[in-house]
């Protein structure tokens, strides 16, 4: 008889995992996961509240400049106005962050 015990099977081995993780790296990872699963729940909900928003606005709108005014459709209006808005937030971040580092 051979006092060598078995290899474990890659099944035992996945259930075993958590052997070697702390209790509180096992909080960390549960939490973690938790926290990925609200955002893409989040984003989910925002991607459902987008097309209810595009389907209820489809309508043409007439869009007056100072020089004159066209007619476009309500959701493009605020998809670009949306577009826009991030772009300039960014383009906000960027630039307070290059003026206001540190320097060297």
């Amino acid at each position: 008889m051979s006092s060598n015990p078995a290899p474990a099977s890659a099944s035992d081995s996945r259930a075993n995992s958590h052997i070697g993780e702390s209790r509180r790296e096992r909080v960390a990872r549960q939490g973690r996961r938790a926290r990925l699963y609200m955002w893409a729940c989040l984003l989910v909900a925002v991607l459902a509240l987008l097309v209810v928003l595009v389907s209820a606005n489809t309508h043409a709108v007439k869009l007056g400049w100072a020089v004159g005014s066209t007619h476009a459709s309500l959701d493009w209006i605020i998809l670009a106005a949306a577009v826009l808005g991030w772009l300039l937030g960014i383009t906000t971040a960027v630039v307070f962050n290059h003026r206001t580092r540190r320097p060297g």
